[in-house]
Formats: structure tokens, sequence, C-alpha cells
């Protein structure tokens, strides 16, 4: 795996605890999850084009 894609990786972590936690405090939010959703999407294709 490159050091983008593990960025990448790292990146998504953070940013599903940052949903969650606003989730707890704040009440649901569509959009937040929508973007975290395409954040990962966006990072799995990064892994799986970077492996082939």
């Amino acid at each position: 795996m490159s050091g983008s894609t593990k960025t990448m990786g790292m990146l998504t972590a953070g940013a599903l605890v940052a949903v969650t936690a606003y989730t707890v405090a704040l009440g649901s939010n569509g959009w937040l999850w929508f973007g975290w959703v395409l954040l990962g999407l966006i990072t799995i294709g990064m892994a799986a084009t970077r492996e082939t």
C-alpha cells in the first residue's frame, strides 16, 4: 500500500470518528454520512487501483 493510500485510510477513519461524534452530540446529519461514504469509496478505489 502506498503512502497516499495509507493517508487516505487514516483520513477516512478520522472522518468516521468525527462524524460519529457529531451525530452523538448534535444529531444525525445525512450530508455528513453521505460525505463519509463517498470518502470511503474513494479510499477503496485508490487501494484497489494501487494494488493491481
